[in-house]
């Protein structure tokens, strides 16, 4: 396979990283087998757009991208005015890939609505944008709404009649309005049309959205590596040992880096709920500018550089992890790969996912958390690769990405979602940021409130 290829399409290289579930744990790989798809290198891929808006639900908007950049779709992120550059919400900075009136005349095989109620109510009064989605649903293409979006756009632009569907519990009766029937499940298909419930069921929906699109098999390997949670009917929970009762500031100070290739799932959810629970969330740079281009290409504005923010101090740092980094490591491990591929993904940024675990600047930082007995915490491969290399995870239970676990050096609770051990906290992947960050809450600000955010997420039932 000639290396072009590969290059048109950087955030949907078609290779797949299959987990092989371990039969006596669902939660478990026994191993990583490389696969690659001939059909999916040759095939056209599926053109997705997802549009944006000031005030659009950040978890709702990233994770549909992410995952669905995942399934190898070719995903667009369209601002609904003329600025790239997103105010969602939460002070989340989101950059488009272009306005939607210059992909008016596109034709999508999917259009995927995020939620958030300015930001839906800026989506619908984009006449652009609507006059593409109805033609869209005219040729009969796929067509989905999260959240506040089926109530406040699809059903208003008459997209819904005849439909069953859902949409966030409080704009029920609303929905009832346009739909005709409404529905309390997490993912609704009806016909062309999915829709589903809020920041907290927006994985399954956007898994539901590659079944739908490409297939189930396709739909269950995107889903397998992304340790997504079975029963949102039980309150969250987590592992704990050798328990402190964490105290902080008033709101609690939380610096959560980002650099290239970070995972952008695990970052914004992470931001978003603990900026829900007002804690003051400083979003740092490890580049030498404030705009990153995460793992699946979504671009994330962060609040200010590493270097500024390491003037101020912290009650917790929050390491996301750095995706490109697990794919190396793998690599590593599977020479068997064509040189075309492994070269491909040394120029997708290597050096770049190196970062954080290279940061002198941030490895201080976290050390002094440490020795202070102040929080620090880390999510996928960011306990194995960055914290463990550097001392951080001695004496400590701790857990990270299933395939990642054999680089702990005490492996005894990986099993767990999420494990809190005095003033550290781990957890697994994409599929438990919500948990890992509902824990952090729990542990800043007590059960009450997590508890309070989870139902208003719809993590657990509302």
């Amino acid at each position: 396979m000639a290396l072009r290829h590969l290059r048109f399409f950087p955030h949907t290289l078609p290779l797949t990283l299959t987990p092989t579930p371990n039969p006596n744990n669902s939660n478990r790989f026994s191993f990583f087998t490389p696969s690659l798809s001939s059909t999916t290198l040759m095939a056209t891929a599926h053109k997705v757009l997802v549009p944006i808006a000031d005030g659009t639900e950040p978890m709702e908007a990233v994770i549909t991208i992410d995952v669905l950049r995942r399934s190898g779709a070719d995903v667009t992120v369209a601002s609904a005015s003329d600025n790239l550059a997103v105010q969602a919400l939460h002070g989340v900075k989101i950059i488009a890939d272009a306005p939607v009136r210059d992909v008016a005349a596109t034709s999508f095989d999917l259009v995927a609505l995020p939620g958030g109620l300015q930001g839906v109510e800026n989506l619908r009064d984009c006449k652009v944008l609507e006059g593409l989605v109805k033609k869209h649903v005219e040729d009969g293409r796929l067509y989905a709404a999260v959240c506040a979006a089926p109530a406040v756009v699809l059903g208003p632009w008459g997209l819904l009649n005849g439909k069953k569907a859902t949409c966030y519990p409080a704009l029920m009766e609303k929905l009832a309005a346009y739909a005709a029937a409404t529905s309390e499940s997490r993912v609704q298909v009806d016909g062309r049309v999915v829709t589903s419930r809020a920041p907290g069921t927006t994985m399954e929906f956007a898994i539901t959205l590659i079944e739908q699109l490409i297939g189930k098999e396709k739909a269950d390997e995107v889903a397998g590596p992304l340790v997504m949670h079975s029963n949102h009917d039980d309150e969250h929970t987590f592992k704990e040992f050798n328990p402190v009762q964490w105290t902080s500031d008033n709101p609690p100070k939380i610096l959560v880096p980002i650099a290239n290739g970070s995972e952008e799932m695990e970052a914004v959810i992470i931001i978003d709920i603990l900026r829900r629970a007002k804690a003051k969330v400083v979003v740092a740079s490890v580049e030498d500018k404030l705009e990153i281009v995460a793992s699946r290409k979504v671009k994330l504005e962060a609040d200010m550089l590493l270097d500024e923010a390491a003037k101020l101090s912290y009650d917790l740092i929050v390491l996301p992890v750095r995706w490109l980094l697990i794919f190396f490591i793998v690599m590593n491990q599977y020479i068997v790969f064509s040189l075309c591929i492994y070269f491909n993904f040394l120029q997708g940024g290597l050096g770049g996912a190196q970062t954080f675990a290279n940061s002198e600047t941030l490895v201080s930082l976290l050390k002094k958390q440490r020795e202070s007995n102040i929080y620090y915490g880390a999510i996928c491969a960011s306990p194995a690769l960055v914290l463990e290399p550097h001392g951080l995870l001695k004496g400590k239970k701790a857990t990270a990405f299933p395939v990642m676990c054999n680089k702990l050096s005490d492996q005894s609770e990986v099993e767990n979602r999420v494990v809190v051990d005095g003033n550290l906290i781990t957890s697994r992947g994409p599929g438990t940021s919500i948990e890992f960050a509902l824990a952090i809450v729990e542990k800043l600000f007590g059960r009450k409130l997590a508890l309070e955010l989870a139902k208003a997420v719809v993590f657990a039932r509302p």
